[in-house]
């Protein structure tokens, strides 16, 4: 769930790149769509480099969700991890999330008709493959990946199974993914995950074939490194916003908003329990597996949530705006996600789990509030504290925010950084 779609038309997202560039980039994502906050950074990363001078192109896998692109013509088939189907059909969506010939292929028909210089990966996986690296490099081009998640370390890109946080498949221990269930709770999907991770180690593909390695968040690179990340190859990089002109930041009203999706991991479980502990109206926006576990459990506990169901853009816009500050009650290793971004530079204070990369964005009563990920009467105590701050308090920390934004995630300052990188590299 996003603002993106908020402040630009689509349609300019994938015409944006400027006429006569120097140098031609090469975008490559396993959806050309908004699906979720790696597609945001993809979209928003090309169209930012195609208004600054670059040439740029994409690379994707074919959805009907797809956005227009004079490049679809090249786009992969999309791998259907589901792996249903006849065991000939499965077999053939097992060797494709392990090794796509048909998606290198593709690429390399676009590589022989599209002039490239410099190749940005972002989610490719079991979706392309690592053979789409092979084939650039074999190429010569340059290729930098930004590591959205850990899937880099660990075959779970999440780091997670069904009883929370998981690494023991530290140090290529990568049988525990199956004995662990931990792709969807599936035998099958695990068992693939494991063997396209151990071949992938076998023949150290993505230390050969990337060049460099984006992480948008401090926590990402030190989680990286102790799992045997090269550090030579990480570039720490923020994510950035694009600036909305004329914005004035409101305080809000008085109760506590958590917008995304509506999973296990993020925490939303204790948010519901802390919120009755506290008395603390929360409203949540969003779908997602677990909404019907959530809503009885507010229901039994009568806790003071209320659910919005799934809002964006404009409709996201204003109930962030009306809210007195944003929850990010997480239970796994976020990165720097978009959604804290985007409160942040709307003026509104962080409620955020100290775990992965939230504590990251939060300077203790300047920009939010932490709490110890999990814990209800953490939560709670914060959640009542936030309730009962004045007004002026909250005005002078929605400057905070914003203030934070621009020294830290803004466009010109991801774009010099992202440049240097590049430059590096040709």
């Amino acid at each position: 769930m996003s603002l993106a779609s908020a402040s630009l038309p689509e349609k300019q997202i994938v015409l944006g790149a400027a006429s006569g560039p120097a140098r031609q980039l090469l975008s490559i994502n396993a959806f050309h769509y908004r699906r979720g906050g790696a597609d945001n950074v993809y979209l928003d990363h090309a169209r930012l480099m195609g208004e600054r001078g670059w040439a740029t192109s994409f690379f994707a896998t074919r959805h009907p969700e797809n956005l227009p692109s004079a490049d679809s013509q090249y786009f992969a088939e999309e791998s259907d991890f589901a792996l249903g189907g006849s065991l000939s059909q499965r077999l053939i969506q097992s060797s494709r999330i392990i090794y796509s010939f048909e998606a290198r292929r593709k690429l390399a028909r676009m590589l022989d008709a599209v002039p490239v210089d410099l190749a940005h990966v972002h989610n490719i996986y079991h979706h392309q493959s690592p053979s789409i690296l092979v084939e650039l490099k074999r190429r010569g081009i340059p290729v930098v990946l930004t590591a959205h998640d850990l899937k880099l370390a660990c075959p779970a890109y999440t780091m997670l199974n069904s009883s929370g946080i998981c690494e023991s498949c530290k140090g290529g221990r990568y049988w525990n993914v199956v004995r662990n269930r931990c792709i969807k709770g599936s035998l099958p999907a695990s068992t693939v995950i494991m063997l396209e991770m151990m071949l992938h180690r076998t023949l150290d593909i993505y230390a050969r074939h990337v060049d460099r390695i984006v992480v948008p968040s401090r926590f990402y690179r030190d989680k990286l490194i102790s799992w045997g990340v090269d550090a030579a190859k990480l570039v720490y990089i923020p994510n950035f916003i694009r600036p909305v002109h004329g914005l004035k930041a409101q305080t809000g009203g008085r109760h506590i908003l958590y917008f995304g999706r509506l999973s296990k991991e993020k925490g939303v479980m204790t948010l519901i329990r802390a919120a009755a502990n506290a008395g603390v109206e929360v409203q949540i926006a969003g779908r997602g597996p677990q909404e019907a576990e959530l809503r009885a459990e507010a229901e039994a506990l009568n806790a003071p949530v209320r659910f919005l169901g799934f809002r964006t853009g404009a409709d996201l816009v204003e109930i962030i705006d009306a809210a007195r500050a944003i929850v990010l009650p997480s239970e796994w290793y976020e990165n720097s996600p978009l959604s804290a971004l985007e409160a942040l530079q709307r003026g509104k204070p962080l409620i955020g789990a100290r775990i992965g990369g939230i504590p990251e964005l939060i300077e203790e009563n300047r920009t939010g509030w932490l709490f110890e990920s999990g814990n209800v009467s953490a939560l709670a105590t914060v959640l009542a504290d936030v309730s009962a701050l004045p007004e002026t308090r909250l005005s002078d920390m929605a400057a905070e925010c914003r203030a934070f934004i621009s020294r830290n995630h803004s466009e010109d300052g991801y774009f010099e950084a992202m440049q240097a990188l590049y430059r590096s590299l040709l």
